[in-house]
């Protein structure tokens, strides 16, 4: 009996209807594992994935295939979204019996839950044979497949941190990691490597806050021309903005179709940053249209923000966003349709599959006016198409990132608009995900789900949190960070300066899951590092930067050759060596020499810069505002680090000279 009717999961309700008896990851299944003498399949996917989809289809709907998974196994569904746990320790299993990871991962394991064979997609008739052979070994020696399980959960088990008490990056070693990623720079395209391109986006906020500090061009000039390639090539989306999960290519011109939230809401908050750096109008346009993008595709009736919308589109990937030329002409007539085609480079060959091509726009158009008509004419016509699906829960960490961006973009970008909906999507993590300063992983529909949050919702959720604050004023969002950030130190710490990704009550599995290192998001130690240096910058809370500081050990270790995993832990380090700059901002809120002061403030691109702004005579809810005051009757702003304060200004013109002394 297929158990999954009743998630909560839009993936797992994706495989509600296959012939497989599938069961969600809990105890009972694995008793009935055991009651059976039977192995546990478990299959880890989310439910924009393009190459779940084809096994689901290929496999899990197929009733000879589900059979012989019934038969010969107990089969568990885990949507990795939901589990990050889960899908961590078997993907560091998966990884170290064949060299590599995916999704879907596939994983044979005894009925205590020790992995004994790994894998990602199989083929029907390959999976069919591997059911097979797994069924003849578990039959016919036992023994050594479970001997073999227990080896692989003692060695992963053997692990250990990958740095304890060492100190945060320095100069120099900030330094080595811009020489690393210059060494692993494609000039010629942007980027770091080869094929598959991922958005660089922890690297990239890095280079910017380290030209901010150093001045260094070579920093500067290899983010902007990354920046710059990705939303120029066909992983950004000409008609609707919004970036796709990656470029399948080394020039960004094909993407994996799907669209995520954490990866848009991660670069648009790296292009408002090269915007208020350069003052680059393509860098602003690129940063509004994928807040735009996030508020429009993604947002949820609670206020919330959706995880992704998939690949696929009427089971064929990508085929809600290719054109051909005829296609470009039927929409809009023969000259204007030329003229796209042009533009975009859309050509009777295809950039992709079947004759089709892929938008790009390789350089800005001539008649703006003209390229908005089409543009907008082509949006409206492809809004007819049979839409992607979306995966529709709410993911703590993620909207936490996405709470950073739109308030800043919101601010830089005088869009108040963009600042209404992060504090939306605050009021519902406060009431759905929230009970008694412990976070749920997940909602969906205003329901909180069944999880646990781990460390990334905690941090990026405060760091969200914070930056709210910078642009609002608002000390609550300053208190209820506070409140994640002590679940972050009393439930998550290693003993050793680090954290753990889960809490110290969460649920046991065979290893307790530790990586420092970034991927598609920040590391959760990473991430916490951030917003206990940006919470001690707001409070002087030495306990709070003390832990910040042991937590970005392992970026020192990683910083000379493999800065591309600690891209995130290097950004806060470079706000760590800047002190962070705190900025207190005293005026009364209708008056405009108080916004053109906190304006000035928030256009500050000192790394991790906190920004508090609050009214004379009013209590300091935020330690940084006690004793700073008007000066002679005028809006003020201090410019601090480590609580220490220079001489309070008055204008823009002076604050801005103070911020750059």
């Amino acid at each position: 009996m297929n158990r999954l009717k009743d998630a909560t999961s839009p993936y797992l309700l994706q495989h509600a209807d296959n012939p497989v008896d599938w069961r969600e990851w809990d105890e009972e299944a694995f008793a009935e594992a055991r009651r059976r003498e039977v192995p546990v399949l478990l299959s880890v996917g989310y439910a924009a994935c393009h190459w779940c989809h084809v096994m689901a289809h290929e496999s899990f709907e197929d009733e000879t295939t589900a059979r012989m998974m019934n038969e010969m196994f107990v089969n568990i569904k885990v949507d990795r979204e939901e589990r990050p746990d889960v899908d961590a320790v078997y993907m560091e299993a998966t990884q170290a019996m064949t060299g590599q990871g995916g999704w879907p991962m596939t994983v044979f394991m005894t009925p205590d839950g020790h992995p004994f064979y790994c894998g990602t997609y199989f083929p029907r008739q390959h999976f069919q044979a591997l059911l097979q052979a797994v069924h003849r070994a578990w039959t016919d020696k036992r023994d050594e497949v479970v001997g073999q399980g227990r080896q692989v959960v003692d060695a992963l088990a053997s692990r250990g941190p990958l740095a304890a008490r060492a100190e945060p990056p320095g100069a120099e070693q900030l330094a080595d990691a811009v020489r690393a990623l210059a060494g692993a720079y494609d000039a010629a395209r942007g980027g770091f490597g080869g094929a598959p391109k991922f958005p660089p986006s922890m690297a990239l906020e890095f280079l910017l806050r380290h030209h901010a500090r150093t001045g260094d061009e070579q920093a500067l000039a290899m983010a902007g021309h990354t920046l710059e390639a990705m939303a120029r090539g066909g992983m950004y989306d000409q008609l609707g903005g919004g970036f796709a999960r990656y470029s399948v290519d080394d020039s960004w011109v094909v993407p994996h179709f799907e669209k995520m939230l954490y990866d848009n809401a991660l670069l648009a908050r790296v292009y408002a940053h090269w915007w208020r750096l350069t003052g680059s109008p393509f860098a602003r346009r690129i940063a509004v249209e994928t807040c735009d993008w996030m508020l429009r595709d993604l947002r949820t009736t609670e206020g919330g923000l959706a995880s992704a919308l998939d690949a696929d589109s009427e089971g064929v990937e990508g085929k809600y966003y290719v054109w051909t030329p005829a296609q470009l002409r039927e929409v809009l007539g023969d000259e204007d349709g030329a003229y796209a085609a042009e533009i975009f480079d859309v050509t009777e060959g295809g950039s992709f599959e079947h004759g089709t091509s892929v938008l790009r726009l390789l350089r800005d158009p001539d008649d703006l006016e003209r390229h908005a008509r089409v543009r907008a004419a082509l949006l409206e016509a492809r809004g007819r198409r049979v839409p992607p699906a979306r995966d529709d829960k709410v993911v703590a960490a993620w909207n936490g990132l996405a709470v950073a961006a739109l308030a800043e973009c919101g601010a830089l970008f005088e869009r108040p608009d963009l600042v209404t909906a992060a504090t939306e999507i605050v009021r519902l993590v406060e009431s759905v995900h929230l009970r008694d300063g412990r976070l749920t992983r997940t909602s969906r529909a205003g329901t909180a789900g069944a999880n646990a949050g781990v460390l990334e919702d905690y941090a990026d959720m405060a760091e969200g949190l914070l930056a709210l604050h910078g642009v609002t004023g608002d000390a609550a969002h300053v208190r209820l960070a506070g409140v994640l950030l002590d679940a972050v130190l009393e439930r998550f710490g290693d003993g050793d300066g680090g954290f753990y990704d889960t809490a110290d009550d969460a649920e046991r599995l065979f290893r307790r899951p530790q990586d420092p290192t970034d991927n598609a998001t920040p590391s959760g130690q990473f991430a916490a590092a951030g917003a206990l240096l940006s919470y001690a910058a707001l409070t002087g809370s030495s306990r709070h930067r003390e832990a910040a500081a042991a937590a970005l050990a392992p970026a020192t270790l990683l910083a000379a050759k493999h800065a591309r995993f600690a891209g995130w832990g290097l950004a806060v380090a470079e706000a760590y060596a800047a002190g962070p700059v705190e900025i207190a901002i005293v005026g009364e809120p209708e008056d405009e020499r108080t916004r053109l002061l906190h304006r000035t403030a928030l256009m500050s691109p000192a790394p991790g810069a906190v920004v508090s702004v609050g009214t004379p005579g009013a209590p300091a809810r935020v330690p940084l505002l006690e004793g700073r005051g008007p000066v002679d009757g005028a809006p003020a702003a201090y410019v601090c680090r480590h609580f220490a304060c220079r001489l309070p200004v008055t204008t823009p013109a002076d604050l801005t000279r103070e911020l750059h002394s």
